[in-house]
């Protein structure tokens, strides 16, 4: 392999931010709503085969969005790097790409088709140059990650079904620390329900229990688990929380409503299960309840993605800094990822090391997206070095004879 700088340099010149940049307008220039990210997927499959590389696609119980693959293989043994990202957007008015000075805006432009256009090129980078000394780059994308209107679920199948790397980089819109710790997170919904019409509250059954008493009392028990829950805390993480964020009843203000819908979120650390945040949910809002009757107490909830961690002395990491500091001259800090992505499944279902790290960009979940076209190259560049430390052949450790040997000789 020649010297790391000599290697930094010769991939950054195979960089070509034209092409770059007409990958991720074409994947932009598609809608992709979550659920319906196919058009996009045969879009990406297009453009790798167009490049000449072999797509695979993976129904990965999502037939309406095959995901897509694509392996670059070095023919010498070494450990294989994944590059995986989603092409879904949030529901939000489409918006067509286009360029502003150094920024690409459009639908899905941070999140993240900006970064999966650059993951893109440094694949190509690798193939060009032949800076694959071993092992082979893995490329994935899928549909369905978007939360509320997926949850994962194709990747998930496709982790359970074994197709992913030895260690995985996901070019989100995070770049500002090497994220090493997560909370996982979930999504709750109460639903508490009256039996009878909504009325007028002159009018009201005097002995049909008040849903928004209810309601107030199980917020109530909420606070006091958030507040148990954040005894335990990561000091670049933060606290385990039970959070409420919405509270719905009636439809005028003098109105005896039917029911009352509060809805939150659960968040915590490593060595936390996602059924032992339930269960504490579930019996905050009996206490609450035991002084109430109602005809409904439905509680729905749904997991968005597990917890998070990542060993900073793992070999991926220790490629990754390495590439970092050839490109930045310094290391990246380590740090917390304050959102799930999909490195939080790679590591809870595979054990696989995940890196989230991805182009400058902003307006995630708007209609503002924007990514830095110029940071996409930087990432591009980062990628492609990263996979050509990380990937190469181990070194044999010398036999027993020849040790013997060198003791002799000494």
């Amino acid at each position: 392999m020649d010297p790391l700088p000599s290697l930094s340099a010769r991939l950054r010149a195979a960089v070509d931010r034209g092409r770059l940049l007409d990958t991720a307008t074409k994947l932009i220039a598609v809608p992709s709503r979550t659920g319906a990210a196919g058009a996009a997927a045969d879009r990406l499959a297009q453009l790798l085969a167009a490049d000449g590389f072999a797509v695979e696609r993976h129904a990965a119980g999502h037939a309406a969005a095959p995901a897509v693959a694509v392996r670059l293989a070095s023919g010498a043994s070494g450990r294989t790097l994944q590059f995986d990202g989603h092409l879904d957007t949030v529901h939000l008015p489409f918006v067509p790409p286009a360029v502003e000075g150094d920024r690409l805006t459009g639908s899905g432009a941070s999140d993240m088709k900006g970064g999966t256009a650059a993951a893109v090129e440094a694949l190509r980078v690798l193939r060009d140059t032949g800076a694959l000394a071993g092992g082979a780059v893995l490329l994935t994308a899928h549909d369905l990650h978007e939360a509320p209107w997926g949850f994962g679920q194709q990747l998930d199948r496709l982790i359970a079904d074994g197709l992913h790397g030895d260690a995985v980089l996901i070019p989100e819109y995070l770049n500002h620390c090497l994220p090493v710790v997560g909370r996982g997170n979930a999504v709750w919904k109460l639903r508490l329900a009256r039996a009878g019409p909504p009325v007028h509250e002159v009018l009201r059954p005097r002995d049909q229990c008040d849903v928004i008493a209810a309601g107030a009392d199980v917020i109530g028990s909420l606070k006091k688990l958030d507040a148990r829950l954040a005894r335990k805390a990561d000091p670049q993480a933060g606290p385990e929380s039970c959070f409420v964020g919405q509270v719905h009843s009636g439809e005028i203000y003098n109105q005896f409503p039917q029911e009352c819908r509060i809805e939150g979120t659960m968040r915590w650390l490593p060595g936390t299960s996602r059924d032992k945040m339930q269960v504490a949910l579930r019996k905050a809002v009996d206490r609450a309840m035991a002084g109430h009757v109602l005809g409904i107490v439905h509680l729905d909830f749904q997991l968005i993605r597990g917890a998070f961690r990542l060993d900073p002395k793992a070999p991926i990491v220790t490629a990754f800094q390495k590439a970092y500091k050839a490109i930045q001259g310094k290391r990246l800090k380590l740090g917390a990822k304050p959102f799930v992505d999909d490195g939080n499944s790679f590591w809870a279902l595979g054990q696989v090391p995940a890196i989230t790290h991805g182009p400058t960009a902003g307006g995630p979940h708007t209609t503002n997206e924007w990514v830095s076209i110029d940071d996409m190259v930087r990432v591009a560049h980062l990628y492609a070095l990263t996979a050509a430390l990380y990937c190469q052949p181990a070194k044999r450790k010398p036999s027993l004879a020849l040790q013997a040997g060198k003791e002799i000789l000494s």
